[in-house]
């Protein structure tokens, strides 16, 4: 499989491919937020959920694929990233799960695939814990269910590059355009405490999920995935060779190739 951008330069520059056109687009106003989603295409609804301090522009690879193989791409910024807001109130991935359900009852979507990433993987597979019936199955990228799953932070050129292509996206198209900082700080601390499942409730979860690790993730211990996978009923555990935590960017085609494996198992 060629290698696409693994050190993260063309994202820096450019971010990732530019989505193309919406078939619809809009906001919905949800429990002291403005909420911003784009759909693209037709059929049988996928939620692309992306991951803290990022927003919907970074599944820009991942979308024409989508379209591509007869999906509706539905794409959320969660609460206060990209174009949607916040209130004063901490971030929470149970309220932002809240958020997504409700662009789905907007959207009059009873069930949907949801595809995770990171902070989005957290909020999709609260999804399936809360709201199951809505939740075709959760395809739930690298993230932790519990603190000790996160590896100690170390800073290396590959996060500093995506840390200043968010940076700059903030500023572009947040309602709130000078708060990058706070933003920042408040998104991480909602990361050093959440979420915090137990092994029963993960034990609870009864929609299908496929874990997927890649092999040299910057932030999740790889016995935490084998952990999910091992707890969480029925789950099936995926590992990405070669690549890290911004896998859908830097080898887009090997990403794509596992999502659409997802989808055939819980969509058909």
């Amino acid at each position: 499989m060629e290698a696409y951008d693994e050190e993260l330069r063309q994202f820096e520059a450019r971010g990732a491919a530019p989505l193309p056109a919406a078939s619809q687009q809009g906001y919905v106003d949800h429990d002291g937020a403005r909420i911003w989603y784009s759909t693209y295409g037709a059929s049988t609804p996928v939620i692309l959920l992306h991951g803290g301090l990022g927003h919907s522009g970074t599944w820009g690879y991942q979308v024409p694929a989508l379209i591509g193989s007869g999906h509706r791409a539905v794409l959320i910024d969660s609460r206060g990233h990209g174009r949607s807001t916040r209130d004063t109130r901490p971030y929470s991935y149970e309220l932002m799960a809240s958020d997504v359900l409700a662009v789905m009852d907007a959207l009059q979507l009873e069930r949907a695939a949801v595809v995770g990433w990171s902070d989005g993987a957290c909020t999709a597979l609260i999804m399936g814990a809360k709201a199951p019936e809505r939740v075709a199955g959760v395809f739930f990228f690298g993230c932790n269910m519990d603190p000790s799953g996160a590896k100690e932070f170390v800073a290396t050129p590959v996060i500093e590059r995506c840390f200043a292509r968010h940076a700059k996206d903030y500023a572009q198209l947040s309602a709130t355009p000078d708060q990058f900082g706070a933003f920042v700080g408040a998104v991480s601390e909602m990361m050093k405490t959440q979420p915090n499942y137990s092994a029963d409730d993960l034990a609870g979860i009864r929609v299908p999920v496929t874990v997927v690790q890649s092999e040299y993730d910057e932030f999740i211990k790889p016995e935490h995935a084998e952990y999910l996978a091992r707890t969480i009923p029925a789950a099936e555990l995926i590992l990405l060779p070669g690549v890290s935590h911004f896998a859908p960017l830097q080898r887009p085609e090997q990403f794509n190739d596992v999502i659409a494996d997802f989808l055939a198992r819980v969509i058909g």
